[in-house]
Order: structure tokens, then C-alpha cells, then sequence
């Protein structure tokens, strides 16, 4: 396999070694589906040869299976292996969460209805077990700040359940500072954490409990992913699934009374994605070899640049109307969304049109006013050579 080794590739021939689709595009769209990179492509190819050969269950595959959890605790910082269950979607995680603890009527549930879908179903639909659903309401869109959230907070709160970052402005949340908070009030924090892990530092010592799929910055398969619950909290999230992996089950005989394993396993209810688990470690493993805040330096080093040129072709970039911090966090990331005072649907559209002609992958997104934007979200091995094309394909 191809190492990584570096941010900065000693030439193209080197960037289109280790990410293919460089060879015949510029893809800037890592907030949606990423493609995969070598390594990651190699390290599947490699299971599915053995799994052809021999048996999905190959000697050595649970092995292979728990050094992937042991990689994902390592990048999410102050976590073990035994507290990552590798289950997939990221509104699986959200979903298990919110089926397995003990709800009870009046209880209530901070979230925030302009968040993805996946991380507002959850939560709004235990109200039918007479949990109270406090929205938090921003006066722009994402800007979800540790102010907002504590006001939303009454005797009766539950849960908080956030996202890591914005998915349209790329607004970070300061999730230390919340989870640092509600953890002396004894609320429990849950975070979608989709749009920041591999693009920036996640540390669960913050949080309850998390969930991500890979196929976002992590540079990882469709529907591998990781589901962390700290484990002091095993007993208040009930498996919501059950199955052979997940119940004992000695020599796979159903027993009478239903016990879980003593590990984040207890939340895997049969039969793992293996081949996209081991693509994902593979991603994972790569970038925590290059570094993760060496990585969040570069997205961030390659915002700014992008922000200036769209600046001056006229472009509003709503990373400019983030509100300052008193305490230095930088809320801006990787995603850079803009929009063109004045531009109508139809401008929007042949625009985006221009740009896939282009050989380009963004975003064409939308605002809950139903207000376009164009959403840029690259990764490391992106260069600022390509904005400039991005920009000239807007522009000419």
C-alpha cells in the first residue's frame, strides 16, 4: 500500500497515486460522499481476495476487527477500545441513543431543528413518549454557541444532542465548553460528530456519547462507522437490537435471560461490515499517521484562501458573519459555503452546471428559508490551485 507520509505531496504524481480522483477531477465535496484513497481502496481489495479465497471470516479477521476499534479510540482521543462499538450510519448511533435510555414523561431533550435530518428525527419523536423536545434557536443558521445552548437548559433536561459542526456553514461547535458544563449539571451529551472526525480533533472526554459514519472526512466506505458510549453509561443505554453478537449466547444457543457484553460489542447486534470497517481503518490509520491537527491547519489554511478569491469575485462567504469568541475558539473548518447577492435558482443551477462540466464536486445546498448556497468542502490533498479553477469556472 502507498504511505501517506506527508500533507504536502512532492508532486502530482504522487496525489494521484494516493487519491485517484485527482487524476480527473477536483473533488470539494467531503461534507457529502468522499471517495476513497488508495489505502483505503487496497486494504478492501485485500479482505475481499481473502474472503474469496478462504472465508469472510478468515483467520485473522477478528483480529483485523479489533485493531480497527483500537484505531478509532485512538482518534477519538480519550476513548478505549472497549467503548467503541463499530455499527455504521451515523443516525444508527443517534438512534440507539435515543431508544435506549429510560425515558420518562416530561423529561426533556435539547436539539436543534436546522441540523441534519438524522440528528433531528431522533429526538423529535420522543414526544411520543411524552418527552419534551427544546429547540434551540439560533439567529443564524448553525451558530448553535455554549450561551444558546445553557439557556435552553431547565431541571428536566435530559440529553443534549448536538452536531460537531454545522453541515451547511460549517459552524463549529465549542463542544467542551458544553459538555465541560453539562457534565457538572449531570446532563448527558450526545454528539453527531460526522463532520469533524478526521478533519479535526474529537476528544470524548467531553461527551457521552458519539457517532459518525466514515464516508465524510474520515475518507472511509459508505456505511462503516463508529458509535462510541462511555462506558459508566453501558447500563443507561439499553441495546435496542438484539441478536446473536450482541446477547450471550454460549455455542450460539438462545439462552433464557439476556445479558450483553461488557464492552461497546453489546450494541453490535449480528454481523459487522467487515470490508468497510477494514477500508476504514486504513483511512484512519493514514490520518493519524499525517496528524489530525496538522490536517485541521491545512483545512483551515485552505479556507482562507478560498474565502479571499470569493470574496472578490463578489461571493458573500458566511464563515465572515461567524460570531466572535471571548476565548480564542475558532469556530470556521473546512467547509467554505458562499452565496451571490442577487443570483436566482436558475443562476444557481446552471452555475453548478458549469462547475460538474468542469470536472468539479461541490454542494448545491439549501438554507431553511430556501435560500442556495455552494458548498466547498476540501480535504488535505487539495490544493489551492484548485479553487483557483473552481473560481474561474464561476467566474468565466
Amino acid at each position: 500500500m502507498p504511505v501517506v507520509e506527508r500533507l504536502h505531496f512532492p508532486d502530482e504524481a504522487a496525489r494521484h497515486a494516493a487519491f485517484p480522483v485527482t487524476r480527473h477531477s477536483i473533488f470539494m465535496g467531503h461534507a457529502g460522499v468522499s471517495p476513497l484513497p488508495k489505502v483505503a481502496e487496497e486494504a478492501i481489495q485485500l479482505a475481499a481476495h481473502r474472503s474469496a479465497v478462504d472465508s469472510q471470516e478468515y483467520d485473522g479477521f477478528p483480529k483485523e476487527i479489533d485493531a480497527a476499534r483500537a484505531v478509532a479510540a485512538r482518534l477519538l482521543v480519550s476513548a478505549k477500545p472497549e467503548e467503541i462499538a463499530l455499527v455504521g450510519p451515523t443516525a444508527l448511533g443517534l438512534n440507539l441513543v435515543a431508544s435506549g435510555l429510560d425515558w420518562h414523561a416530561g423529561d426533556e431533550v435539547v436539539y436543534y431543528p436546522g441540523d441534519y435530518p438524522s440528528n433531528v428525527y431522533p429526538w423529535t419523536d420522543l414526544a411520543r413518549q411524552g418527552v419534551k423536545p427544546v429547540p434551540v434557536a439560533p439567529a443564524h443558521t448553525g451558530h448553535i454557541t455554549p450561551e444558546l445552548v445553557f439557556a435552553a437548559l431547565t431541571p428536566r433536561t435530559k440529553l443534549v444532542a448536538l452536531a460537531s459542526c454545522h453541515f451547511l456553514t460549517g459552524y463549529r461547535l465549542d463542544y467542551k465548553t458544553i459538555g465541560t458544563e453539562l457534565k457538572k449539571r449531570g446532563i448527558l451529551f450526545c454528539l453527531d460528530a460526522i463532520q469533524s472526525l478526521g478533519a479535526t480533533e474529537v476528544d470524548v472526554a467531553y461527551v457521552d456519547f458519539l457517532s459518525a459514519d466514515s464516508h465524510k472526512w474520515l475518507l472511509g466506505p459508505l456505511g462503516a462507522g463508529i458509535f462510541y458510549v462511555k462506558a459508566e453509561h453501558f447500563a443507561k443505554v439499553r441495546p435496542a437490537l438484539l441478536g446473536s453478537w450482541n446477547v450471550t449466547s454460549p455455542r450460539f444457543i438462545a439462552q433464557d435471560e439476556i445479558a450483553f457484553p461488557d464492552t461497546g460489542r453489546r450494541y453490535e447486534c449480528g454481523a459487522l461490515f467487515g470490508l468497510g470497517i477494514l477500508g476504514m481503518k486504513a483511512s484512519m490509520e493514514m490520518l493519524l499517521q499525517l496528524g489530525v491537527d496538522p490536517i485541521e491547519q491545512r483545512l483551515l489554511g485552505l479556507h482562507t484562501y478560498a474565502a479571499d478569491l470569493f470574496r472578490k469575485a463578489g461571493y458573500e462567504i458566511l464563515s465572515d458573519a461567524f460570531p466572535a469568541s471571548a476565548h480564542g475558539f475558532e469556530a470556521r473548518t473546512g467547509i467554505v459555503t458562499i452565496r451571490k447577492p442577487g443570483a436566482s435558482d436558475t443562476d444557481y443551477a446552471a452555475l453548478f452546471q458549469k462547475m460538474k462540466a468542469k470536472k468539479i464536486t461541490a454542494s448545491l445546498r439549501w438554507d431553511i428559508q430556501g435560500a442556495p448556497h455552494f458548498r466547498f468542502s476540501p480535504h488535505f490533498y487539495n490544493t489551492e490551485a484548485d479553487f483557483d479553477v473552481v473560481l474561474e469556472a464561476l467566474t468565466s
